[in-house]
C-alpha cells in the first residue's frame, strides 16, 4: 500500500468477526460488583432483573474471544470498517516529526462509537423477549445509539438524557426521536429517585449517575423492560474493541505501528475500545504508551480514589471496584457532557491502578483550542469529547518537535461535533471558562463513599 495516503480503509469483509476480551490478558482482574446489601459478588440473580441473560455471562466471561452474532456483523457494515486518517495537514502545521492518525468513528449513523455496542445491546435484548428498553444519556450520543439500535430491532425506547444537556443540545432531542425514543430530561418527575432529587434542588443540572438511577428504577419495576447503559461495565466495553481491532489492522497495511495510543475518557468504552486491543502487545514486552484524558472539571481516574462505589446516586447499582469521585459527585455544566460521569470501567480502573494505562486531565478552552485548530486543518468538526483526545495528541506532537522524535501517535475522534455548536460559539465568542473541580467539593463527594 502507498505511504502517502491520507485515508486508510478496509472492506466489508475485513470487520471484526469477534470481538476481544481484554478480562482474559489482565494480570490482574478486575474486583467482581457486589451486592449492596450483602458486600458479596453479585451473581446472576442480581443483574437479571435489569440485563440479558448473554449480557450477563459477557460481563464475567474471561474468554480471549467473543463471537459477533451475524444479525449484529450485517448491521455493522451500514458503517463499518471505520477509516483511520493521517493528519498530514495538522502535522504540516504543527511542524512535527511526528506521525499522527486517527480513527474516526463519527461515520456512524449517529455520528460516535456508541453504535458499537448499542446494536449488540439491543440485539441480545430482542432475543430474550424484551420489548421496552430505558437507558441515560449525557451529552446525546449513546441516547442517540440507542434509540437508533432500537428502532433497528422492534424495541421502545426511554432515554433519560441529563437536564443540562437536554437544554444545550435540542436537537440531540430531536435526533432521538426521529428514531421513535421518548426523551425526558433528568432528574424528572417520573420516577421516585428523579422526585426525590427535584425535592432537594428544584434547579438541579442533572448528571449521569441521576439519570442512571431513574432509568434504572423504571427498568426493575417492569418485567418487559430492561436498562441498556452506554459505557462502564465489562459487556460495553467489550463490544466497542471492534475499533481498536480494525485500527490495528490499518496501521498494519501501512507497516506502521504506534508509539502512544489516546482517547478521551468518561466512563471509558471508547478509551477501552481502542486502547484494549494493543494490552497484549504491552504485556508482551512492546513499547507501547496508553493515555486516557479526562476533563479537570471531571477528573475520576487522575484525582478520584480506587474503592467500590455505586454507580448511580440514588444507590440502585451493585457496587463498582473503580476509580470514583464520589456517586454524590454533581459535575459542573461543561460542554463535553459524554465524559460527565462519576466512575469509569472497572477494567479500565485496574488497568490504570496496575500502570499500564496513564491518565491526564485538560481544562475545556484548551480543549476546545485544539478541536478548532484540527478542524481548521483536517476538515472534521470533533466532539468536544474527542477534542479532549486531539488535545494531548497535539501535546504529544509538540514534544517531538522538542525532541526531534518521529513518534507515530494513534488517538480516537471518537464522534463528530455538529449538534456542539452552541459550545463553540460559547467558545468563539470568549464565553467559556475552565471549570476544575476544587479540592473542597472533591473531599465533599468522597465523603459519601459506601
Amino acid at each position: 500500500m502507498s505511504q502517502d495516503k491520507v485515508k486508510i480503509v478496509l472492506q466489508e469483509e475485513d470487520i471484526p468477526r469477534f470481538w476481544y476480551n481484554v478480562q482474559a490478558d489482565m494480570p490482574n482482574p478486575a474486583g467482581p460488583p457486589l451486592n449492596p446489601a450483602t458486600r458479596q459478588p453479585a451473581g446472576p440473580e442480581d443483574l437479571s432483573a435489569i440485563f440479558p441473560m448473554d449480557l450477563i455471562m459477557q460481563e464475567v466471561s474471561t474468554d480471549r474471544w467473543i463471537e459477533i452474532p451475524q444479525e449484529v456483523w450485517e448491521i455493522y457494515r451500514l458503517w463499518r470498517p471505520t477509516p483511520v486518517y493521517r493528519a498530514r495537514r495538522l502535522e504540516k502545521a504543527l511542524d512535527t516529526p511526528a506521525r499522527i492518525y486517527y480513527k474516526y468513528e463519527g461515520v456512524s449513523p449517529a455520528g460516535s462509537h456508541k453504535p458499537n455496542t448499542a446494536i449488540a445491546q439491543a440485539y441480545y435484548n430482542k432475543k430474550a423477549g424484551i420489548k421496552r428498553l430505558t437507558t441515560e444519556t449525557g451529552a446525546g450520543q449513546w441516547g442517540s445509539a440507542l434509540a437508533l439500535a432500537c428502532n433497528f430491532f422492534g424495541l421502545e425506547c426511554r432515554v433519560y438524557m441529563v437536564r443540562v444537556s437536554y437544554q444545550q443540545k435540542p436537537y440531540r432531542r430531536s435526533f432521538m426521536e426521529v428514531y421513535g425514543a421518548e426523551v425526558i430530561p433528568s432528574p424528572s418527575n417520573a420516577t421516585e429517585s428523579g422526585r426525590r432529587i427535584l425535592a432537594e434542588n428544584p434547579d438541579s443540572l442533572g448528571s449521569l449517575g441521576i439519570a442512571i438511577s431513574e432509568a434504572i428504577e423504571e427498568a426493575a419495576s417492569r418485567g418487559d423492560t430492561n436498562y441498556s447503559l452506554g459505557s462502564v461495565l465489562n459487556h460495553v466495553v467489550l463490544h466497542q474493541t471492534v475499533i481498536g481491532l480494525e485500527a490495528k489492522k490499518q496501521l498494519e497495511s501501512m507497516d506502521a505501528y504506534p508509539d502512544v495510543v489516546i482517547g478521551c475518557c468518561g466512563g471509558g468504552s471508547n478509551f477501552s475500545g481502542l486502547a484494549f486491543p494493543f494490552i497484549p502487545d504491552k504485556l508482551a514486552g512492546r513499547q507501547v504508551e496508553l493515555i486516557a484524558v479526562e476533563p479537570t472539571a471531571c477528573p475520576t481516574l487522575t484525582r478520584g480514589t480506587f474503592t467500590y462505589d455505586f454507580g448511580d446516586t440514588a444507590q440502585l447499582t451493585p457496587l463498582l471496584n473503580m476509580y470514583t469521585l464520589g456517586h454524590d459527585f454533581m459535575p459542573p455544566g461543561i460542554h463535553a457532557g459524554g465524559l460527565r460521569y462519576h466512575g469509569d470501567s472497572p477494567l479500565l480502573s485496574r488497568l490504570v491502578h496496575d500502570g499500564y494505562i496513564t491518565a491526564r486531565a485538560c481544562n475545556q478552552t484548551e480543549v476546545f483550542a485544539a478541536a478548532v485548530l484540527f478542524a481548521r486543518q483536517e476538515g472534521i468538526l470533533p466532539a468536544p469529547e474527542s477534542a479532549h483526545a486531539i488535545k494531548v495528541a497535539v501535546d504529544e506532537a509538540l514534544a517531538c518537535k522538542e525532541s526531534g522524535a518521529a513518534r507515530a501517535i494513534l488517538f480516537g475522534l471518537s464522534g463528530h461535533g455538529h449538534f456542539d455548536l452552541a459550545a463553540y460559539d460559547n467558545y468563539l465568542a470568549g464565553q467559556l471558562a475552565d471549570v476544575p473541580y476544587s479540592e473542597e467539593e472533591l473531599a465533599r463527594s468522597l465523603a459519601a463513599l459506601p
